[in-house]
């Protein structure tokens, strides 16, 4: 093993190292502040509604740049999903669905 090999190798794991002590400082951070913060019930209402904005924002694109198949596909998730009450199971609803309509058609 060369020195320059080790060097550049060290310098990538201090670097890793250092993101990841700044990652954990912003979420502990994020943690500690919203501890000493009171909520007003209309935050509360809209923080209770994020993560459903949040999938939403990244599965429609993708479902619509799938064309018609990802449609169905999200379709097929969210019948299932209405009627089981099972995510995993609407996870392979809509996964089985566009793999169907791919592989079939």
């Amino acid at each position: 093993m060369s020195d320059a090999w080790f060097a550049l190798h060290r310098e990538t794991i201090i670097v890793i190292f250092v993101m990841a002590v700044i990652t954990y400082g912003f979420r502990a951070g994020g943690y500690w502040l919203m501890g000493r913060v009171t909520l007003s019930s209309r935050v509360e209402a809209g923080l209770a509604y994020l993560p459903g904005a949040v999938i939403t924002a990244l599965v429609v694109p993708a479902a619509l740049e799938a064309g018609v198949e990802g449609i169905l596909g999200l379709v097929a998730v969210a019948i299932t999903m209405r009627v089981k009450s099972n995510l995993l199971l609407a996870m392979v609803a809509g996964v089985a669905t566009v793999w169907l309509l791919r592989n079939l058609t």
